[in-house]
């Protein structure tokens, strides 16, 4: 019954969620393809803000509330995936760049 109560509550917020779900399939999938990786590691950087967040959903949450700190812990968990794995693409896609004296060289 909480959880009817909760969407009742918050029913513009999950319309919102959900039109930029639909939005960023959209967008994405009109990406180039020879764009999308540039793109999407500079996108991924952007991920710092998700791990800001999480450490001050960390920080604020109540002793007991389970939910409020697992979910603060996936969101800098994925987050600092996502910012690496964003450094690593625009690493490999910058060496794709060098000139075959510097390929020897890592």
């Amino acid at each position: 019954m909480e959880i009817i109560t909760w969407i009742t509550d918050n029913l513009q917020m999950l319309y919102i969620v959900i039109l930029a779900l639909f939005l960023g399939v959209e967008l994405i999938s009109a990406v180039p393809t020879i764009l999308h990786t540039p793109l999407m590691s500079g996108a991924n950087a952007i991920h710092g803000v998700v791990i800001i967040g999480g450490i001050i959903a960390l920080g604020i949450a109540p002793e007991g509330d389970w939910l409020m700190l697992t979910l603060g812990f996936l969101a800098v968990l994925l987050g600092t995936l996502n910012v690496v794995g964003g450094f690593v693409v625009t690493d490999r896609m910058l060496r794709m760049f060098r000139s075959p004296s510097d390929k020897s060289t890592k």
